[in-house]
């Protein structure tokens, strides 16, 4: 076949009734042609219904990369850290533990005000009173306000003062007022009255909430 026999079968060929039945008689050309479009819409489709969606599923997955990434750096890091995160939990537990003894609760609240008065008498002091107040309720804890009153000299007081630290529960010590008795010059043997504001604290098992 030539290359005119070639061109006369696409001017000799009918576009507007193709015989589909009988495609074996077309021309050459037009069967090439054909071909070539049947092979480019195979290939377009399978590039449409399969190559696209994994490319778009690899672009998603190349974007969650970096957060993966970070999300596996921190679960490594918490995994390789279990031993030692463990070890400081049982270590807070424990001094949780140990500073919630220290808190007294209402029972134990007269022994508490003995403790106050023999430390106060140890040191010296004269007594005038230890008074409660109403409880503060925060948010984890209840806070008992206690007002002391004593009497004595400045190392007394001190001594006091110093010794508080001492009491095996949770005391602060809040508002000093100290004031002098009497005529006289100020020294460390002077007669002085002191007003100071004592709290203590027991856990709130309803805070939080």
């Amino acid at each position: 076949m030539t290359f005119q026999e070639f061109l006369d079968g696409f001017r000799r060929f009918d576009y507007n009734n193709p015989d589909f039945e009988n495609m074996g008689s077309w021309p050459l050309g037009i069967k090439m042609l054909t071909l070539l479009i049947v092979i480019v819409a195979i290939i377009g489709g399978f590039y449409w219904f399969a190559i696209k969606n994994s490319y778009q599923e690899l672009e998603r997955a190349t974007g969650r990369e970096p957060s993966l990434k970070e999300e596996y750096q921190s679960k490594a890091f918490r995994v390789a850290n279990l031993d030692a995160f463990k070890a400081q939990l049982a270590e807070m537990e424990e001094t949780f533990g140990t500073l919630l003894n220290q808190l007294p609760d209402e029972t134990e609240m007269p022994g508490l005000l003995d403790d106050i008065s023999t430390t106060g008498t140890q040191s010296g002091l004269e007594i005038d009173r230890i008074t409660p107040s109403s409880d503060v309720v925060r948010e984890f804890y209840i806070e008992t306000p206690i007002t002391i009153a004593v009497r004595g000299s400045y190392h007394e007081m001190g001594n006091f003062v110093s010794a508080m630290s001492a009491i095996p529960r949770i005391v602060t010590l809040h508002d000093f007022n100290i004031s002098l008795q009497g005529q006289g010059s100020v020294n460390s043997e002077a007669p002085l009255s002191m007003t100071i504001q004592a709290r203590t604290y027991r856990y709130n098992p309803g805070g939080g909430q």
